[in-house]
């Protein structure tokens, strides 16, 4: 008698393709959808904010210049209470506003930070023309220490400013353009334009002068 032998054939190995399949077709989706740019909106965004950072330490770093600068020059050159009751009361404007995140969010609000901060380097900038007047002011050794860390800051500040500048340029652009305008509008409709400082990257590059 003839035995008919059947192979019975097992699902282990069709099983086995099913789950190696699900995980190698998420991975493959997942590095289309990297290579198609869809991470870079909020990589830029932190970008901005990481640029803004530290474009609030460094004037938070100028600000805490300015009581030492006032007592020193004061120190020397009291008649000039005009010109440090102006750095005075600059300073108290600049330090007034709340610059958190925030203020990227409020273009009345960075308009405002960015005036007021121009109002103290006018006014650093009178006060340091005012000590050319006086000598003794200009050999004081507090004075030319605080000088010089006026002077790094100002250079830091405007490092500060164009990286921020240019980041905000590169998120704004990311949005705007393809393909990372159709990822915006699918995923991160929440993520408003960025509003950027009044000035270019070519002139935020110069260090504001200030005169010794």
């Amino acid at each position: 008698m003839n035995r008919i032998i059947v192979f019975n054939s097992s699902s282990k190995p069709q099983h086995r393709v099913r789950t190696y399949w699900k995980p190698l077709a998420t991975l493959l989706i997942s590095l289309w959808l990297t290579g198609c740019g869809i991470n870079n909106i909020p990589s830029y965004d932190e970008q901005v904010k990481s640029s803004w950072s530290q474009v609030e330490n460094q004037y938070q770093r100028r600000a805490d210049l300015v009581p030492n600068l006032v007592e020193t020059v004061k120190g020397y050159a009291e008649q000039e209470r005009e010109t440090l009751t102006a750095v005075i009361e600059a300073r108290a404007k600049a330090t007034s506003i709340q610059v958190d995140e925030g203020i990227l969010n409020d273009p009345q609000k960075l308009q405002q930070f960015q005036q007021v901060q121009g109002e103290l380097t006018s006014a650093l900038s009178r006060l340091m023309a005012v000590s050319e007047r006086y000598p003794d002011l200009k050999s004081n050794q507090n004075f030319l220490a605080l000088q010089s860390q006026l002077e790094g800051t100002e250079n830091r500040i405007a490092v500060a400013r164009r990286d921020f500048i240019q980041a905000v340029q590169q998120y704004n652009t990311e949005i705007r353009t393809f393909p990372g305008r159709i990822w915006h509008s699918l995923m991160y409709s929440d993520m408003p334009i960025r509003e950027n400082f009044e000035a270019t990257a070519t002139n935020a590059e110069e260090a504001p002068k200030v005169q010794f």
